[in-house]
């Protein structure tokens, strides 16, 4: 909803879909979502509608990565459309990135991933925020960037569209362990310490799967780590957060209005990590806390007490 309202606002015509559970006829009425974006109006020239337009010249993606698969099956658009997908997550079964699984059903067409530090609730009331827009066609991404720069969103391209979209994923499984240290209060230095070797981890994953190290330098990978580890805005960070209190996962995500992309992607992060014979402590023991019964406290310990590194190998 905070990019339709940006779109719109720059003089773009903007058809919006929802799911019937996201009460689109309130919507189309209100103009605001009093459940995702309360106090944000949509501006009268988004047309709410249940039907798409498949000759659009651009289809911004914005759903849970587990729902991309069946939303762009259901919905087909013209071989010349653009998609941009802003999901940040794995498909567990095929352990696919999003663009690989719109090529999958869609066929040949024009992808991009658009990615980067840009919480919703700060992008929807006009906060200056920077992202990347990465494919492997470099005028479809500045077609891209084109469209979506703003007064208050800076877009750069990438043509590392491997690198983008695993930073975007993968640092929401170290967010859930920095709300863990934030749950337990275990300081700044120790946060400081996880984000840092968290980046690393997802250094190492990235760069066995493809991408280029540099990109987890940048936007989508430091950068969506800081935001998503240290804001109250992150569902990711509040998980792990609520876990270190003693609640209980199904719980958590049960009461969640949103999706915390980092739980699922953390089984395939951890399935993909052992395929590669990659080293992912952190990775592992948000695993075994989320999926296996570990104590949390404990998984800390284990994260502290791992044998002497050098710390680049």
């Amino acid at each position: 909803m905070a990019l339709t309202r940006l779109l719109a606002l720059k003089g773009h015509l903007v058809r919006l879909w929802c799911r019937d559970e996201d009460d689109p006829q309130t919507l189309r009425e209100t103009r605001e979502s009093k459940m995702f974006l309360p106090g944000v109006l949509l501006p009268e020239s988004v047309d709410v509608n249940p039907e798409i337009n498949p000759d659009a010249d651009i289809a911004v993606l914005a759903v849970p990565s587990h729902a991309m698969r069946p939303v762009v099956s259901h919905f087909r658009f013209s071989p010349n459309t653009i998609r941009v997908s802003v999901a940040k997550g794995i498909e567990n079964e095929t352990h696919l990135r999003m663009s690989e699984v719109i090529h999958v059903v869609c066929g040949p067409c024009p992808v991009v991933a658009l990615s980067g530090p840009s919480h919703a609730e700060e992008v929807s009331h006009d906060l200056p925020a920077s992202v990347v827009v990465a494919g492997a066609d470099e005028s479809v991404c500045e077609v891209v960037q084109d469209v979506f720069m703003w007064k208050t969103l800076r877009v750069y391209t990438s043509p590392d569209i491997i690198g983008v979209e695993l930073g975007g994923s993968l640092k929401n499984v170290i967010a859930i362990a920095a709300g863990v240290s934030d749950g337990f209060q275990l300081g700044d230095s120790a946060k400081a310490a996880l984000v840092t070797r968290g980046l690393h981890e997802i250094s190492r994953l990235g760069v066995a799967l493809g991408a280029n190290p540099l990109t987890f330098a940048g936007l989508s990978g430091m950068g969506d780590l800081i935001v998503t580890c240290m804001s109250r805005h992150s569902r990711n960070r509040a998980v792990g957060e609520r876990i270190a209190q003693g609640q209980h996962l199904d719980a958590i995500v049960g009461g969640m209005a949103m999706v915390a992309e980092g739980v699922r992607t953390t089984r395939a992060v951890t399935e993909l990590a052992e395929r590669e014979g990659i080293e992912m402590p952190i990775a592992e023991q948000v695993y075994e806390v989320l999926f296996e019964g570990a104590d949390p406290k404990e998984a800390v310990s284990a994260l502290m007490e791992r044998g002497a590194k050098p710390e680049r190998h």
